[in-house]
């Protein structure tokens, strides 16, 4: 085989992804980093050169590999398993073109420790969803993105690519989530208010939801000539807000709240899937609303809803100590 067979096979595989199966371009970005970093450290040419060995001395060097943020601190568990997944997957997709290399199945995930949650109580959300003052379009408009995060449970990706032609009147709203998967995600009506008033006050014609105050009403130009270049639809072409000006307003409004704890747009889904499982909802029914494919992703919220168990230990197990 030849010298960049690797390379080749690695850019086949990355077309595949975005073609056949219609990834997003920050997860092909995310399969090209990390097979990027195999090949690197690794040295391998051929994919027929991937053995038991080439994997167990990657994992090593992953293993020892500094993680920047201090002396012996090294990548974590979590951090490994990424490459480890997505050379897995590019092993499964060199053995569905019955091309000799590893087997996937050789590859084991690193074990972590129990995923833990950094939670808000409901008084710290409540402040934070009344953080946004006054009437302004800066105000209504980020009130409505703190209503839509907590009502819907969207990614904050998601959130960012919502048009403006949403029905604020529909309790119901479809939404593309990861893998181009169509989920429904219902809208309460505190933030369907909160929707109508920003909407209300908007005078662009920008095409948007939550659209940049400051790219409101400017115009695209092609100073350079010719054809424009073709982009894909992230949210930016019609001047919607990115995932770190979302997170920017997040943070502003949970330390205007008081709040010392970091909160992030994905605090607030999680504060979502509590809410519900604490109020009754089954777990099934969650990871449909949070469009997680594997419901093991979901588990994770099961052991901060405990608090109910409680209760029910002391209805039916309180039984009075017998005298004596």
């Amino acid at each position: 085989m030849t010298q960049g067979e690797m390379e080749k096979l690695k850019r086949e595989f990355l077309e595949h992804l975005e073609i056949e199966k219609g990834r997003s371009l920050r997860t092909i970005e995310n399969y090209n980093h990390y097979l990027s970093v195999f090949s690197k450290v690794s040295g391998v040419e051929r994919v027929s050169d991937i053995t038991d060995d080439v994997v167990r001395e990657f994992r090593l060097k992953l293993n020892r590999q500094s993680n920047g943020k201090g002396v012996g601190e090294t990548m974590s568990r979590k951090s490994q398993n990424y490459h480890l997944i997505a050379l897995r997957v590019f092993l499964k997709y060199l053995s569905k073109r019955e091309i000799k290399s590893l087997s996937a199945d050789k590859i084991e995930l690193a074990k972590t420790t129990e995923r833990s949650l950094d939670l808000i109580t409901s008084v710290e959300l409540e402040r934070l969803l009344n953080a946004p003052k006054g009437d302004d379009l800066k105000s209504l408009r980020d009130r409505a993105i703190l209503e839509m995060l907590f009502s819907t449970g969207l990614r904050v990706s998601e959130l960012c690519s919502l048009p403006r032609d949403i029905s604020t009147s529909s309790e119901e709203l479809s939404i593309r989530g990861k893998g181009g998967k169509v989920r429904v995600v219902f809208v309460s009506e505190r933030a369907r208010s909160a929707l109508r008033n920003y909407l209300k006050a908007r005078t662009d014609m920008e095409e948007g939801l939550f659209v940049s105050l400051r790219k409101v009403g400017a115009k695209k130009s092609n100073a350079g000539g010719g054809k424009p270049k073709v982009k894909r639809y992230t949210g930016k072409e019609y001047g919607n807000l990115d995932r770190h000006s979302i997170e920017g307003i997040v943070r502003h409004y949970a330390i205007k709240a008081g709040i010392s704890k970091k909160v992030t747009p994905h605090v607030i889904r999680h504060c979502f899937a509590t809410d519900l499982l604490r109020n009754g909802a089954d777990l099934r029914s969650v990871q449909m609303l949070l469009g997680h494919a594997n419901i093991s992703t979901t588990q994770v919220y099961t052991h901060l809803t405990d608090s109910h168990l409680k209760e029910i230990h002391k209805k039916f197990h309180n039984r009075k100590t017998p005298a004596p």
